[in-house]
């Protein structure tokens, strides 16, 4: 799973940014080579809470916008679809993530058959951090 953006969080900083508001998205984009669209996602980006969630998408929408229209006949259809995608603030996946992250834990209290754990294999006493790329 790529996830962009909580490079050095602790799962219950991801926890408590998501009970404020923060939230996981993924944006699509449009590349056509004439005969031949492809309308791919994007990788899952967390917005924090006071951040806008469209922002991340723009590289995306700007790929779609220049070399999405090209193909016959899906082209314009899927660069006008995946650019209102990035301009609604993509597609949320927080629901989906967080039970990832929840379930492959430790310190949030079980794994993910349902058993408890105390074992974080850190040896400095400090909540795992994730660094997803």
């Amino acid at each position: 799973m790529n996830i962009k953006n909580i490079e050095g969080l602790s799962g219950e900083q991801i926890r408590q940014m998501v009970g404020n508001g923060g939230r996981f998205v993924m944006y699509t984009y449009c590349v056509s080579v004439v005969l031949a669209t492809f309308k791919r996602p994007s990788s899952i980006y967390f917005i924090r809470p006071d951040k806008s969630s469209v922002t991340p998408g723009l590289k995306h929408l700007a790929t779609s916008f220049l070399v999405g229209w090209w193909g016959i006949p899906w082209g314009p259809i899927y660069t006008v679809g995946s650019i209102y995608g990035v301009l609604k603030g993509g597609t949320d996946v927080t629901g989906d993530v967080m039970r990832h992250i929840n379930q492959n834990d430790p310190s949030y209290g079980h794994t993910g058959y349902g058993t408890l754990s105390n074992n974080t294999n850190n040896n400095s006493g400090q909540p795992p951090t994730y660094n997803i790329n």
